[in-house]
């Protein structure tokens, strides 16, 4: 498949759930969406601000700019901001999806690695792998904290059912 067309796909699919979440978590009262229930960042504002700032960190990675989205966090302790920069984040990672080349897939892509501090060399196709997984991995994450706090509203997270639309 066309990287083009998988990471338009994917980025089309990452806005689609992220306004399903970040409405179901709007139901949410702030301080249940700041509780820990156990999940992976403690809390749920805690995993969708990590999900947030790691999109932003490889967008900085892709576009060869210094890193600075993990600077400054407390910005995004107001649920309502983290959602503005959710939607602002999505609407750049759209673009970033619809400017990607054959080219960038096959060359190797080399970066650092905050959360294990070195660097890796892959090809370009598995950062953009990369970016979209992760999304999923903590996603997962999400709607479980959702549905333990009795805020999952109408949640749907399969890509079946955008692809079907």
């Amino acid at each position: 498949m066309d990287v083009r067309v998988y990471a338009t796909t994917m980025a089309g699919y990452n806005r689609w759930v992220n306004e399903q979440i970040f409405a179901a978590a709007a139901s949410c009262a702030d301080e249940d969406r700041r509780r820990a229930v156990g999940g992976a960042f403690g809390s749920l504002h805690a995993t969708l601000e990590h999900l947030l700032v790691a999109d932003q960190l490889w967008l900085q990675r892709f576009a060869r700019v210094p890193l600075t989205a993990h600077e400054g966090r407390e910005r995004l302790a107001d649920f309502e901001v983290l959602r503005r920069e959710r939607v602002s984040t999505d609407t750049a990672i759209d673009a970033w999806a619809a400017a990607l080349t054959e080219d960038f897939a096959a060359a190797p892509f080399q970066f650092t690695s905050l959360a294990y501090q070195r660097d890796f060399t892959m090809p370009g196709w598995g950062a953009v792998t990369h970016l979209f997984n992760h999304q999923t991995h903590h996603r997962g994450q999400v709607t479980t904290l959702l549905r333990l706090l009795g805020c999952e509203a109408a949640l749907s997270a399969d890509l079946p059912v955008i692809l079907a639309e």
